[in-house]
Formats: C-alpha cells, sequence, structure tokens
C-alpha cells in the first residue's frame, strides 16, 4: 500500500491553564509526546541519532499565561481509526496532564504548509487581579499607549517598534483589556511585552490567549 495513504498529519487545537501556564515551550513538547505516546498514537519519528517525534506548534505562548486556542500538527505512521475524531479527543484528554485542555483535532494534508508560517495574528485578554485597575485607568493605558507613534522595545538586544503590531486595544464590558496583537515568524507582538508596555505586570493582570489567527481563516476586524 502507498505510504503516502496510510500516514497522517493531524492538528491539534488545545489550551493551557492552571500549573501548566509555567511549563515552557520545549517541556510543553514532552508533555504532548507522553500524552500521545499514553493514548498510544502512531507517532512519527524523525531520522538521525536522537529520533524524536514529527511535532509542530503554531506558536510560543510566553510563560505565565493561559489560552484556549493553541495549535499543534503530528505526524503519524498509520491513520486513527474508530470515530475519528472524538473517540480520540476523549481518548487524548484522559492521558493528558491537569491544565492540558484539548478542544478540537481534524486531518491536515500531510505536505500541507508548515504551521508557524500560517500565524497571523493573535487576541487576547488581560483580566485585572489588582482592584485598583479600574475600567477607567486601563482605558487611560491603552489610549495613552496607542497614541504614541512608536513604541520601542528591545529583544534579543534588537530594537524593534512595538506600535505597528498592535491593531486594536480596548476595554470591553467587563472591564478587561482586550488586545488584537500581530502574531507569526514575520511581526511577533508578545503579550507580556505589551503588559510591560502598559506600565502593568503578570501579577496585576492575569494574561489569557482566546484566539490565533492562520492566514486562510477570517480575520478579526478591528
Amino acid at each position: 500500500m502507498n505510504q503516502a495513504l496510510t500516514r497522517q498529519r493531524i492538528r491539534i487545537r488545545f489550551g493551557k491553564f492552571g500549573a501548566l501556564r509555567y511549563v515552557g515551550h520545549l517541556d510543553l513538547a514532552t508533555t504532548w509526546e507522553r500524552t500521545l505516546r499514553r493514548a498510544d498514537v502512531p507517532l512519527e519519528y524523525t531520522q538521525g541519532f536522537n529520533p524524536r517525534p514529527r511535532l509542530q506548534f503554531a506558536a510560543a505562548l510566553p510563560l505565565g499565561l493561559t489560552s484556549e486556542w493553541e495549535y499543534l500538527d503530528v505526524w503519524l505512521t498509520a491513520r486513527l481509526d474508530g470515530d475519528f475524531p472524538q473517540t480520540w479527543i476523549a481518548r487524548l484528554q484522559a492521558k493528558a496532564p491537569d491544565g492540558l485542555r484539548i478542544y478540537t483535532l481534524e486531518d491536515v494534508p500531510i505536505r500541507a504548509p508548515a504551521l508557524p508560517p500560517q500565524v497571523t495574528s493573535a487576541e487576547y485578554v488581560l483580566t485585572p487581579r489588582d482592584p485598583a485597575l479600574t475600567p477607567d485607568d486601563l482605558r487611560a493605558r491603552a489610549e495613552e499607549l496607542l497614541a504614541r507613534p512608536h513604541i520601542e522595545r528591545v529583544r534579543r538586544k534588537k530594537t524593534y517598534d512595538l506600535r505597528p503590531l498592535i491593531h486594536d486595544l480596548h476595554v470591553d464590558e467587563e472591564g478587561r483589556l482586550v488586545a488584537w496583537l500581530s502574531a507569526g515568524e514575520k511581526s511577533n507582538a508578545r503579550a507580556d511585552e505589551l503588559i510591560d508596555a502598559l506600565g502593568l505586570t503578570l501579577a496585576q493582570v492575569h494574561a489569557h490567549r482566546r484566539r490565533l489567527y492562520l492566514g486562510d481563516e477570517p480575520q478579526k476586524s478591528a
């Protein structure tokens, strides 16, 4: 049988909550490898001296943030049988650690484009932890930031302008700050750097990634 017909590539949308928000990107890959192996998913491995499962995440999430919209592509040596995807969503969830939530699972063409370059933007919700952060205070901080022609930031010893990467920043009806930012390999605005630019810290707000947008999906309107 043609190997291309027996292999499979699946895309998982998952969330990170609780203590898992402090697990870094590399450790998250290990967490997923263990979860997939415990669920008896037929993983495809790389070649070489140190074979690793073929896993590809859409975009790294900064430490301390929760999320309900992360993507992971996984390559398999055989197609998942049974009631796909519902049975496998339940199977993976049963083997997942606390804080790892599996929402959807879909089939993706083996030779479809790589996942990271498809990411275009992300939506975050910043919920005040500090009672002193009123909606009016958050609104004032957002307006002051948006009024700046440039927001100079330094990442990996290189200076960049955060301002053009902020598509929208507003306070919603629940008194939370909602941010729509550029994301992806070409222009990536990190939520933790936005929080710092607002004069805030992760101790003062709970930061949550509500959505990741891919290039072939309808984009949010500012």
